[in-house]
């Protein structure tokens, strides 16, 4: 299954939390952070939005920080996915 999103829509996929402390300390499932880097699958095609022109900036294969509880998870052929809007994502990651 191929997920494309509508409009400012942009599908990503959320990248591993740590599991270890930078002292090597291993954390439950519980005691790590919900991670908020996220791999950009795809992306809408922008559009008119509630009035306003959106240009969509994001492409795929980028990544990015999405705000901590924004967007839908949804779950396709096994893997997991959150569809935001271009705006719950605050900055893009570059090496």
């Amino acid at each position: 299954m191929k997920l494309k999103p509508l409009a400012d829509r942009v599908v990503v996929k959320t990248l591993e939390s740590e599991e270890k402390t930078k002292s090597g300390i291993i954390l439950t499932a519980a005691a790590q952070e919900k991670p908020q880097v996220a791999e950009v699958v795809a992306v809408g095609p922008g559009g008119l939005v509630d009035g306003k022109e959106v240009k969509m900036i994001v492409k795929p294969g980028d990544k990015v920080i999405t705000s901590k509880y924004s967007g839908t998870e949804v779950k396709a052929d096994g893997v997991e996915y959150n569809i935001v809007r271009q705006s719950d994502i605050l900055a893009i990651v570059e090496d």
